[in-house]
């Protein structure tokens, strides 16, 4: 029997380690496979490389990360900046949708303070919505699936909106026992930290994720550390109003009372 799969599906290299590997590590001690990909390739996250040699070594980092946690890892289809809401995108990752055949999908917020982010979530789950769509042909081909499949959008990096305004996850996932990979694969990232501290000042960038998780588990009034999700409608998604993050993880999530 095959085991249950869950696909992250983000804009960028890093955007997976710092806001949610930690539940995807979570769910991978429950007997998950864990699959990776970022839409973009990195290739603009850099003050001091061509392009052909940040993409390089934007997916050599990626892939050592996913090598770290035993993480399949899938090939970007575009450049920074490129990732639009349009079928040349959505076929590529619909394409790893249906190899994949996810119970979970996550991705990042419609909140989010970047369009690359935002874009890559309306692709995700636009790709995740027409995974068993007889005429919806993806690149390279793939026969569609029905499955169920669940999305859980991220709270927003900065744990924020773009006007500031803090927001508010509708569930807690205790991250704590996998704090340390967490930690350590996004130290895989190099080229970032060199490239945030020319361009957003944020020194020593593994001790701001941490201090994300931290303020998150502080939030959950259970954990030390933790991950904020949202979980999307069902419908178009799956035949009924399921909770599969919950139902695995048990008492590793709680339920916010303050989510509206």
């Amino acid at each position: 029997m095959s085991k249950p799969s869950v696909l992250a599906l983000v804009a960028h290299p890093d955007d997976i380690e710092f806001m949610f590997v930690g539940t995807m590590l979570m769910l991978q001690r429950k007997g998950w496979d864990i699959h990776y990909m970022t839409i973009a390739n990195g290739n603009c996250g850099t003050a001091v490389d061509d392009s052909e040699t940040i993409i390089a070594k934007r997916r050599a980092e990626s892939e050592a990360s996913c090598k770290l946690a035993g993480a399949i890892y899938h090939p970007s289809v575009c450049n920074d900046l490129e990732v639009f809401h349009t079928w040349d995108i959505i076929s590529k990752v619909l394409s790893v949708v249906r190899d994949v055949k996810p119970k979970i999908v996550l991705t990042q917020s419609m909140d989010d303070y970047m369009e690359d982010h935002t874009n890559s979530c309306r692709v995700a789950v636009t790709a995740a919505f027409c995974r068993g769509m007889l005429n919806a042909k993806c690149d390279p081909p793939r026969p569609g699936y029905q499955g169920d499949v669940t999305v859980y959008h991220a709270i927003p990096h900065g744990l924020m909106d773009p006007y500031r305004r803090r927001i508010e996850p509708e569930m807690f996932v205790n991250v704590e026992p996998v704090m340390q990979m967490k930690w350590d694969m996004l130290s895989c990232h190099k080229s970032q930290k060199e490239w945030l501290d020319v361009s957003q000042g944020m020194n020593a960038y593994q001790k701001v994720m941490e201090g994300f998780m931290a303020q998150l588990g502080e939030r959950s009034g259970m954990f030390k550390y933790a991950e904020g999700f949202t979980r999307r409608s069902w419908l178009g998604f799956s035949a009924a109003d399921i909770d599969p993050l919950r139902e695995e993880l048990g008492d590793d999530v709680v339920l916010n009372p303050l989510y509206r």
